[in-house]
Parts: C-alpha cells; structure tokens; sequence
C-alpha cells in the first residue's frame, strides 16, 4: 500500500508533469499563437493544476488567483501575461460536453468573483454582446480553451485547460499599432497548421467573443450558456 507521504509526492509529480505538457505544448514551432509563446518565454504565463473541470472543487481558489492578476496587473507597462487552469481529469470530453463544462465553470467563478467585485466598465456582461469580456477581479478576460477532442488544432491540447488573457492587453496594442500584426501573425500561423482558417476567430467588436472560447464551431443560433449573477 502507498504510504500518505508517497501519495503526496504522486500528486506533486502529477501536477509538475501537466503543467510542463502545457509548455511544452505552447513551445511547439507549430503552435499558432505567438502571443502564449511570448508570455512563456517571457515567465508571464501562471500554470495552476485542479482536477476535473466538472467539479467547482478549484472555483474559488480559481477566482481569488485570477481577481489577484487582475489587482496586480500594470495596464501602462505590461503585455502578454496569461494564467492558465489544466484539469488532468475527464479527458474524453466530446466538444460539447467541453463547452458546456466551460461556462458551469465560469459561470461559477463570475458569481463567486461577484461577491466582491463589480463587472469591468469597459466591457459587457451581456454575452450576445459584440464588447462582452469575462469579468474577474473588475477586469475583462477573454478566455481560449483547450482539450483532447477539439476539431482545431490550435486548441487540442490532452488536458481540458482553460487559458485567461487580460483584456486591456488587446486594448494597449491596438493603440501601438501592434494588433492587427499580431493577429496575422497568428491567422497564417494558424492556417498552415490546419489548413484553414478558424471560423470563429472575429476581432472585438465585431461579434461576440464568447463563441471563440470553447473553441467549437457554432451556428449564429448559438445561446452562449453563461450565467450571469
């Protein structure tokens, strides 16, 4: 029988082992996204390792860790600092089911984030929305998830993860001019890995963000399924 100290390093081991198959993920060549790239190498992307993202067992500790990014973050100074939330568990998750099991959880870390913190002024809680953002800690987040069984490439990672980017990011390099560099970037990247564009990719403003976060293609009948509290 395992003894409880021997438990505990398995758990340790198991957490180290998710966090640097997501890294490893980011660094590929092939992964699209430049920006995750740079918040890697630049040690601004924060890896937390839960459970099952079926289970509100991490929620609360989930929402303080993202309300503190949000209190901390330096709008004049900072770009591409990211925080991710890999779920080792329930691998086997249909696109569906992933998506669905993406909004319990952020609809579970809005009401608990609610408790304290208003909604970020400068983006809609409304998620039909073409200006909604995830509100945590009184600062917008768009959100990109990854799992096994997703159709993109992009975003098919082998654990259910959920990545959260500040908003105000996106605001600070569209007034550098850097934006629409970056997202080229990222859209031819993202066309030779695939061989196609992603559907669902829109800027800000243009449609509602919430259909990009799981990562699953949608109809314009989709109802995003987010709880607002």
């Amino acid at each position: 029988m395992q003894s409880s100290s021997e438990h505990e390093e398995t758990i340790r081991l198991d957490v180290r082992q998710a966090a640097d198959d997501l890294k490893a993920f980011l660094e590929n060549p092939d992964f699209p996204c430049v920006g995750a790239k740079a918040a890697l190498r630049r040690h601004q992307l924060q890896i937390l390792v839960a459970s099952d993202i079926r289970s509100g067992l991490y929620d609360r500790k989930l929402a303080e860790w993202l309300a503190s990014l949000a209190e901390q973050y330096d709008a004049n100074g900072t770009l591409f600092v990211s925080r991710a939330v890999v779920y080792p568990s329930a691998v086997h998750l249909s696109e569906t089911q992933f998506e669905t099991c993406l909004w319990e959880r952020l609809s579970a870390l809005h009401a608990i984030d609610a408790e304290e913190h208003y909604w970020d002024p400068n983006v809609d809680s409304d998620p039909s929305s073409p200006h909604f953002s995830l509100s945590i800690g009184g600062k917008g987040f768009f959100v990109v998830g990854l799992h096994p069984n997703a159709s993109r490439l992009a975003r098919r990672f082998k654990y259910p993860t959920l990545v959260f980017n500040l908003h105000d990011q996106f605001e600070k390099l569209r007034e550098e001019g850097r934006y629409e560099t970056l997202r080229k970037s990222i859209i031819a990247r993202d066309v030779a890995l695939q061989g196609s564009p992603n559907p669902m990719l829109a800027r800000h403003g243009n449609g509602s963000e919430a259909a990009q976060y799981s990562g699953r293609r949608v109809d314009k009948n989709w109802k995003c399924p987010f709880r607002h509290a």
